[in-house]
């Protein structure tokens, strides 16, 4: 039995389950909302309590990616990825989840070589990346600053 291209197309069409996009897109939409409006309300309880602008600053993003990296180790930010897709992976918790994934999977390796080693396998690129951009940015803004 031969099978010509159309043949595996239409086979493929069939196999292949189709991906509610609208309701994947609205999912994805109120959970990062919901996880902004969460960074949004420790941002605002710092404030209340008296802390300056800079100390929220510091305060809001360590507090996000401790609960990213407490409900990853939980097993619940995966459930969470599951159904929300990309609004899960906001930045900050969504990075705090890449680290603390690959650190469990490799545990079994040893603390050295399995997750410290192993911790910025997914991270790291974007780590590299942040790193060179910034450093782009910063000698495009001194050069601008030289000029005018």
């Amino acid at each position: 039995m031969s099978i010509n291209k159309s043949n595996y197309d239409e086979y493929v069409k069939k196999k292949t389950p189709n991906s509610p996009i609208l309701k994947n897109c609205i999912k994805a939409f109120f959970v990062g909302g919901a996880i902004c409006v969460i960074g949004q309300a420790i941002t605002d309880l710092c404030i209340m309590l008296g802390a300056g602008m800079t100390e929220v600053k510091i305060i809001t993003p360590i507090i996000l990616i401790f609960l990213g990296s407490l409900l990853t180790g939980l097993g619940v930010y995966d459930k969470l990825g599951k159904h929300a897709g990309g609004g899960s992976i906001i930045p900050i918790t969504g990075f705090a989840n890449s680290i603390v994934s690959s650190a469990m999977e490799f545990k079994k390796e040893g603390y050295v070589m399995g997750v410290g080693a192993k911790m910025f396998t997914i991270a790291g690129p974007v780590i590299v990346y942040g790193v060179v951009a910034s450093m782009i940015y910063g000698f495009i803004y001194w050069i601008v600053n030289i000029v005018f």
